[in-house]
């Protein structure tokens, strides 16, 4: 069947010294220019981009930037405790929500899971988990448990659960069954047989996975504070409604260091498991 655009745009035919001739197919980047610039324009329609206001108020960009690479280290002492509230309800909701995967991740793989209704319900409750972000956990936690570090706790433990959930599953199906199968015919509960023939394949993996959350999770939490779940995202939504940037600054700094020092912990842990 003929491409339309081939019909419209005719492909170029050379003639070779053989006599034999073949057909250069016109470029089809014409059309894709004119679709990019479509959708460029229907973009600024939609978001309202004004390049005037660009001009007119971007400056402004590198004067708040400018005071936030000019931290007020008078201000670390109101830092460091929002920073380790944040940092415990990380790793406390890391570990939380590793903990339970592991058997959720058991009620997720179609190769150990053979009753198709709790497979599927377990499914649905692991899309669900992972369609809401995690600030949209911590409002719902906020409005359960109220304000406060136990609520973001409770979210970072949700979305570590349906993270670790999602690759550990998926990494079980590929394992060799053969043990498991073996260990079942002789006997042994479907626990008892996952314990001692899937877990010891899939728990350098495991742990990698978890350690790896758990630096994510420091990043998540730092903006929980924003819908009222505590740590330093707190501290710096008031920094900044109040127009602080420098001590914004402050508090960007010591987070970062803060990562940086968890990131390459956790780095070093997983090239041991590696």
């Amino acid at each position: 069947m003929t491409n339309p655009y081939d019909l419209i745009f005719r492909p170029k035919v050379i003639r070779l010294e053989s006599g034999n001739s073949v057909e250069k197919k016109a470029s089809r980047l014409p059309i894709i220019i004119l679709l990019l610039v479509a959708l460029t324009y229907i973009a600024v329609r939609v978001t309202d981009f004004d390049v005037r206001v660009l001009a007119k108020r971007g400056h402004q960009f590198f004067v708040i930037l400018e005071k936030i690479f000019v931290p007020d280290f008078k201000f670390a002492k109101h830092v460091w405790t929002p920073l380790f509230n944040t940092i415990q309800m990380s790793v406390m909701g890391s570990f939380v929500g590793c903990v339970l995967a592991l058997p959720f991740s058991v009620l997720n793989s179609s190769n150990i899971m053979t009753n198709k209704a709790v497979l599927f319900i377990s499914r649905i409750v692991l899309s669900v988990l992972r369609t809401l972000p995690t600030l949209v956990m911590a409002m719902i936690a906020t409005l359960i448990f109220n304000l406060g570090t136990f609520a973001g706790t409770v979210a970072i433990a949700l979305f570590t659960l349906s993270m670790v959930t999602k690759m550990m599953y998926e990494y079980i199906e590929t394992v060799d069954m053969g043990a498991y199968e073996a260990a079942e015919a002789l006997g042994a509960t479907k626990t008892k047989a996952f314990v001692s023939a899937i877990l010891p394949q899939i728990l350098p993996s495991y742990l990698s996975t978890c350690l790896y959350c758990v630096e994510t999770t420091v990043r998540h939490s730092a903006v929980l504070g924003y819908v009222g779940a505590g740590g330093i995202g707190l501290t710096l939504s008031e920094r900044i409604s109040l127009r602080e940037y420098h001590q914004v600054g402050t508090i960007l700094f010591m987070l970062f260091v803060a990562v940086v020092i968890i990131e390459n912990t956790s780095k070093y842990l997983r090239k041991k498991l590696a």
